[in-house]
């Protein structure tokens, strides 16, 4: 008897390994940032229909229980019934989605579930020059923040770089969220026309190197000294 208990109690553990192995996949971690669109899908199979449904509580029975996802925090984008769709992921957290699939006679016992981990958006900043202005006067470079403060970011011209660091929201000019902007202001400006551009840009959650688009600042040339009266 208790040798066919071993013999039970030793396939009843193999069962549970191969159904953890045979899920291990299916609840494979995916990782997104906020606000980017992703697409999920399974192979299709003809005269089958598909439903997807997005879940934030890991605690409920997917099997029975209906996606609980507001839409405010991810939704789908252009139905949720192929075999194939996307998600736009709006709020950072842990998602969970399950397809479930129906053959043409409406039955099923084919359902997948995934998981999603969605990060904060990278912050960025783009940089806008002021308007043509003459040597030696100064400029005003408008930078585009988004994010979540406090920003650090790197600024150059090719040549020389400045970091401005701690930027709060008390420093900006407009606080329009998700955007933000801050000023630079150079006086005296430069003495030739120049580019610039961001380097880095980091804020609470995440750090951004990918360079911004340049921005030339125009800088007319005084005009020769000439005599204004003649004697």
């Amino acid at each position: 008897m208790k040798k066919f208990l071993y013999i039970a109690r030793y396939i009843a553990l193999a069962v549970l390994l191969l159904l953890l192995l045979a899920l291990a996949p299916a609840m494979a971690q995916n990782v997104v940032y906020q606000f980017k669109t992703t697409q999920l899908g399974i192979e299709e199979h003809p005269g089958d229909t598909y439903t997807w449904e997005l879940y934030r509580d890991s605690t409920v029975n997917f099997a029975e229980v209906s996606g609980d996802c507001p839409a405010t925090d991810a939704a789908f984008v252009g139905g949720n019934t192929s075999a194939t769709v996307n998600v736009e992921w709006k709020e950072p957290g842990i998602y969970f989605f399950k397809v479930t699939a129906r053959n043409s006679a409406g039955c099923t016992n084919n359902l997948k579930i995934g998981k999603m981990k969605v990060l904060h958006a990278l912050p960025t900043a783009t940089i806008v020059a002021d308007s043509a202005v003459c040597q030696r006067e100064k400029i005003e470079l408008k930078v585009t923040l988004t994010g979540t403060p406090p920003w650090n970011f790197t600024y150059t011209d090719g040549t020389n770089s400045w970091t401005i660091d701690n930027v709060t929201e008390t420093d900006l000019r407009a606080k329009d969220l998700p955007i933000y902007i801050y000023v630079i202001k150079i006086d005296p400006g430069p003495n030739v026309t120049t580019d610039y551009w961001i380097t880095r840009v980091t804020d609470k959650y995440g750090i951004n190197e990918v360079p911004s688009v340049k921005a030339t600042q125009q800088i007319n040339p005084l005009p020769e000294k000439s005599t204004i009266y003649h004697r």
